[in-house]
């Protein structure tokens, strides 16, 4: 699971998966030791987790305090029970969006002050691929071919006092037309723009950690396709 909180990158791992050797700078024994501020130090390893730890980290992780935290793999003891957590603690809304390509580039949105990529909710009845075709032409006002899935990702955010958890999942897409192309202003998109994957590269320093994931896994899925 791909989970994004505070716009922090926390994998979340069954306890039988294994996480990447070497990609950590600090590993902590959550059955051994306390989960502390202190140890929330650019890329973390937090093993033997149970569900009774999770309010302490999701409380850390949403603080000011792990600034200098750039990523935390969680290996879950009771990982359908953490899925229960996450229901309870947050309310799930499902979306949808689209990566969408012409030639050598891609359609990137500038929404927020920040560079993004086009979705939105699922509505009743739609599958997500559905919504995600229907959002990224709704936003762009361009047509799209559906290719395969990219990923699935989650993000926390807050909504006046509730706490939401939305579940993305993001498709491949080839440009059909783009003659009418125009932003949405009713969905506060200020540009698109089609970008190389040099331009690309520059403006996700601009942008939320979970976009940045969905390109990643993009290129390796291509790389390993090649």
């Amino acid at each position: 699971m791909n989970l994004f909180v505070n716009d922090i990158p926390v994998r979340i791992l069954k306890a039988n998966e294994k996480a990447l050797s070497g990609h950590y700078n600090y590993e902590i024994d959550a059955s051994k030791e306390a989960i502390s501020k202190a140890k929330l130090i650019n890329h973390v390893w937090l093993h033997h987790a149970a569900i009774k730890d999770m309010d302490n980290v999701f409380d850390l992780l949403n603080s000011k305090v792990p600034t200098n935290l750039l990523s935390l793999t969680i290996s879950i003891n009771d990982y359908l029970g953490f899925m229960e957590y996450l229901k309870d603690r947050y309310k799930v809304i499902k979306a949808a969006g689209g990566l969408v390509r012409k030639k050598d580039k891609f359609l990137i949105i500038y929404r927020m002050k920040k560079w993004d990529l086009p979705k939105g909710k699922k509505e009743s009845g739609e599958r997500s691929s559905e919504t995600a075709v229907r959002e990224v032409e709704e936003e762009c006002n361009v047509k799209v071919k559906l290719g395969s899935k990219i990923c699935t990702t989650w993000h926390t955010y807050t909504m006046g006092k509730s706490n939401m958890l939305k579940k993305t999942k993001w498709y491949k897409m080839d440009l059909i037309d783009d003659s009418n192309s125009k932003p949405s202003l009713e969905e506060d998109i200020e540009e698109l723009r089609w970008m190389t994957e040099k331009e690309v590269y520059h403006a996700l320093e601009n942008s939320y950690k979970s976009i940045r994931f969905v390109f990643e896994e993009y290129y390796r899925k291509r790389e390993k396709v090649s």
